[in-house]
C-alpha cells in the first residue's frame, strides 16, 4: 500500500478482507490489482471496490475473509477479588507501577480526573484514534487514524479548549468505563480506585464497521460494531507500544462476535495468541453476555433418521439477521426451510462449495444460503444463512446429517446488540455461548458474577469452546461495579466486559510483580493465567473446571499467598 492508496482503509467504497498469506505472496498476488496492506508476516487487509462484493462473495473469497463484526460487551469489586488485601501486605504492595493498562475499545475521556497523577499530568502515554484522519500522524505502516502522544495531551489538559489540541472523545463511555475500571486513580471522595491505580494507559479508539459489512451481515447501522482487522491492527499498535517504552503489557478487550467457530481458530484469536504469548504481555478477553439470550441451538442427529429439527422464533420487524450452522467433521450437513406460513423450500442438497438465493411464493423474505463443506480455518462444515425482511413467527429448520459416526452441530445467532431480544430459539442451549475471541487458546477469558452475594451474573456466556478447550477462564466482579462515566461522575455497570477490565488490572499488578520487580522476567499470558487458576477461589460443592465458573473466583491475594515464601520483594 502506498500513502496515496490509504483512502480506501477508511472509504466506504471499498470492502476490508483479511489474508492469511504467511508470506506467500503468490497468495497475495491473486488479488491483484486490488490495493494489499501487509499487517506482518501472518496477515494482510485486501481492499476490493463494493462493487465486487455480490451474493457470491463467501463462495469467492471465503468465509474467513471477511471481517467479523464485534460488539461492546457491558452495560465494590476490589475487597472480593483480594486486590485491597495485596496491596496492605507491605511484601507485596502492587499497584501496576511501571505497567502499561492498554485499552481497545470506544476511546477515553483523556480529561477526566481519574485518568490524572497525583502532579496534574495524564496517566494516558498515548491514544490511536482510528476515526481522526491525519497525513503523516498514524502509527508506522498502519496508514490511517490519528496519534496523540503525552506530550500532547498534557498540553491539552492545560488549555482552555483542550479538543481544539486533542479532538479524541469516547462519545459512548465504554471505553471510558474499561480504562476506569482496569487503571483509574483513587478517588478517595467517591470512595473509587482503579485495579492498578498507579499503572499508565494507552489506548486505541477503534473507528465503526465499514456501511458493506454491516449490510452484509445486517448489523444495524445505529449500533456500535467494529471491524475484525481494525481490533488486530489495535493489537500490533500496542505490542509495539510495549516494546518502544520497554514496559510490560496488560491487554483488555471487551469486545466480542457470535460469529465464527467458537473453537478458537478464527483469524483474531491466532493473533491474540501470538500476541498473548509474548513475555512482558498479558491479555484479558470478557466471554460475553450471551449465556441467557437464547441464542444457540446444539443437537446430535438420531442416525437411525438421519436429521433433527430445530425451530426459531422470529421477532416483528426484524429487518435481518445472520445464522451459522456449524456441523463437526467429517458429518455432512444439509438443511429444508418452512417458513411461518407454512411454505417449505426443499432440501439443499450439500456439496462442496455452494450458494442459493431463496425467494418465498408467499413471504417477502429473502435468505442467501452459503455452504461450505470444509471450511479452511477448522476443516469442518459451514452453512451460513442471511436473512432479509424474514417474516416474524416460528420458523422451522430440517437440518440433516450423513456420516457412520455421531453427528453434532451448532447454530448461533448474531450477540445482542446486533439482534431483536425477540428471535430465539425455542429449544435452545446456554452453554458454548462465550463469544469469540474467549474462545482463543491463550488468552484469560472471563465472566462476571456478583461479589456481593457470590452467584453467576446470570447472562454471563458459558463455556466450554465448540472442541471443548476450557473456558472461561475464571469469573471476576462485574454485577454494579462503580465506574466512570462521561459525566466526570460515577455509576454502576454490569457486565463481563467490566469483570474483563478488573481482571486486566490484577493481571498489571502480576506484570509489575513478575517484569518490574523481576520475580519472573518471562511472565506472559500464558503464565499470569496459570497464577490467577492457582489462586481462584473454588466451591467444594463443585467440581472444577467447569462451564459455569471455570476454574473459579478471581482472587489475587490467594495467588500472592501461595507465593509469599520466597518472594524477593
Amino acid at each position: 500500500m502506498t500513502p496515496e492508496e490509504r483512502y480506501k482503509i477508511t472509504s466506504n467504497d471499498f470492502a476490508d478482507l483479511i489474508i492469511a498469506y504467511n508470506e506467500n505472496q503468490f497468495i497475495l498476488n491473486q488479488f491483484q490489482p486490488n490495493t494489499v496492506q501487509i499487517m506482518n508476516d501472518r496477515y494482510a487487509i485486501v481492499y476490493v471496490p463494493n462493487q465486487e462484493i455480490n451474493e457470491h462473495a463467501i463462495s469467492t473469497f471465503g468465509y474467513t475473509a471477511f471481517p467479523n463484526g464485534y460488539a461492546l460487551l457491558s452495560q465494590r469489586s476490589l475487597d472480593e477479588s483480594g486486590v485491597i488485601r495485596i496491596r496492605n501486605t507491605p511484601i507485596f504492595n502492587l499497584r501496576g507501577s511501571g505497567v502499561m493498562v492498554g485499552i481497545i475499545d470506544t476511546g477515553i475521556d483523556y480529561t477526566n480526573p481519574i485518568f490524572r497523577r497525583a502532579d496534574g499530568t495524564s496517566k494516558i502515554l498515548a491514544i490511536w484514534d482510528q476515526t481522526i484522519d491525519s497525513e503523516d500522524r498514524y502509527p508506522e505502516g498502519m496508514f490511517y487514524g490519528t496519534v496523540y502522544d503525552a506530550e500532547q495531551i498534557n498540553l491539552a489538559l492545560q488549555s482552555e479548549n483542550p479538543y481544539d489540541i486533542v479532538p479524541s472523545r469516547d462519545e459512548i463511555g465504554h471505553g471510558t468505563m474499561m480504562a476506569g475500571i482496569a487503571a483509574g486513580s483513587e478517588d478517595d471522595a467517591n470512595n473509587f480506585s482503579g485495579v492498578a491505580p498507579d499503572s499508565d494507559i494507552v489506548v486505541v479508539k477503534l473507528k465503526q464497521a465499514k456501511a458493506l459489512l454491516r449490510e452484509f451481515y445486517s448489523i444495524p447501522m445505529d449500533v456500535p460494531c467494529y471491524q475484525e482487522n481494525d481490533i488486530m491492527w489495535a493489537m500490533q499498535y500496542l505490542v509495539s507500544l510495549s516494546f518502544q517504552f520497554e514496559r510490560p503489557l496488560a491487554i483488555c478487550i471487551g469486545l466480542g462476535t457470535s460469529q465464527g467457530s467458537h473453537d478458537g481458530r478464527d483469524y483474531l484469536s491466532d493473533y491474540i495468541n501470538v500476541a498473548g504469548s509474548i513475555p512482558g504481555v498479558a491479555v484479558t478477553v470478557a466471554g460475553g453476555n450471551e449465556g441467557n439470550t437464547r441464542r444457540h441451538f446444539y443437537n446430535t442427529i438420531d442416525q437411525s433418521i438421519g436429521y433433527t429439527n430445530v425451530e426459531l422464533n422470529v421477532g416483528e420487524n426484524t429487518p435481518g439477521f445472520t445464522m451459522e450452522l456449524w456441523g463437526a467433521a467429517p458429518g455432512i450437513y444439509s438443511i429444508e426451510i418452512a417458513s411461518p406460513s407454512g411454505e417449505r423450500v426443499p432440501r439443499i442438497e450439500d456439496s462442496l462449495i455452494a450458494n442459493r438465493e431463496i425467494n418465498f411464493v408467499f413471504e417477502t423474505t429473502v435468505i442467501f444460503v452459503d455452504y461450505i463443506a470444509v471450511e479452511a480455518n477448522t476443516g469442518d462444515q459451514l452453512i451460513l444463512m442471511r436473512f432479509q425482511n424474514p417474516s416474524p413467527g416460528v420458523w422451522n429448520f430440517t437440518v440433516f446429517g450423513r456420516g457412520d459416526i455421531p453427528l453434532s452441530f451448532h447454530i448461533w445467532l448474531p450477540v445482542g446488540p446486533f439482534i431483536s431480544s425477540d428471535t430465539y430459539f425455542l429449544q435452545a442451549n446456554p452453554y458454548t455461548t462465550i463469544t469469540n475471541p474467549g474462545n482463543a487458546l491463550v488468552p484469560i477469558t472471563v465472566t462476571a458474577y456478583n461479589p456481593l452475594n457470590e452467584t453467576l451474573y446470570q447472562a454471563s456466556g458459558k463455556g466450554y469452546t465448540r472442541i471443548n478447550q476450557v473456558v472461561p477462564s475464571l469469573v471476576a466482579p462485574g454485577v454494579n461495579i462503580l465506574s466512570p462515566n462521561l459525566a466526570q461522575g460515577f455509576e454502576m455497570v454490569t457486565g463481563t466486559s467490566a469483570a474483563a477490565a478488573h481482571t486486566a488490572g490484577i493481571t498489571a499488578m502480576i506484570l509489575e510483580w513478575g517484569v518490574v520487580r523481576e520475580n519472573y522476567p518471562g511472565t506472559s499470558t500464558i503464565e499470569a493465567k496459570k497464577f490467577l487458576i492457582r489462586g481462584a477461589r473454588r466451591s467444594v460443592s463443585l467440581k472444577y473446571p467447569n462451564k459455569d465458573w471455570g476454574y473459579g473466583m478471581l482472587d489475587i491475594y490467594n495467588a500472592f499467598n501461595i507465593l509469599r515464601a520466597g518472594t524477593n520483594r
